[in-house]
């Protein structure tokens, strides 16, 4: 079971005007890269960044996501992007909320899964590496 209090983490980033589109809203596709933000924090929380990754012997590609756009955000907006472990089992799945900082509006939510990768042959794994729940404090 996952204890949502501790596996997931809150950032907060404030937009620019080089992340909005020509209607003055954020572009869409930048959220995929806020989400990544929040994803780096939460796996930084638990010692499992990019070098960590690497150095362990995996590697983590997105096989799916889903954005969901309640509310649109402008620039010099400060948002608050939790990132909280979903799944964990034979893939890892992040959900994401994005809210206003000042108001607490939600403006966005969505997920990504990703699955382990092994470094050296290239194979997907079918079960979560246990260098993954042990950092995450899963292993069973």
């Amino acid at each position: 079971m996952i204890d949502n209090t501790i596996h997931s983490t809150t950032i907060e980033l404030t937009t620019s005007f080089h992340d909005t589109d020509a209607m003055g809203v954020v572009w869409h596709g930048n959220y995929l890269k806020f989400f990544e933000k929040a994803r780096e924090a939460l796996f930084q929380k638990f010692n499992y960044g990019y070098k960590e990754m690497l150095e362990s012997g995996y590697i983590w590609p997105v096989i799916d996501t889903r954005v969901k756009y309640v509310a649109p955000t402008i620039a010099e907006q400060t948002l608050q992007i939790t990132a909280s472990l979903a799944e964990y089992e034979n893939r890892i799945k992040i959900n994401y909320l994005i809210r206003d900082l000042a108001s607490g509006k939600k403006t966005t939510t969505g997920y990504t899964m990703q699955v382990a990768v092994a470094t050296q042959t290239k194979e997907m794994c079918f079960v979560t590496p246990d260098i993954f729940l042990t950092c995450f404090g899963l292993l069973k």
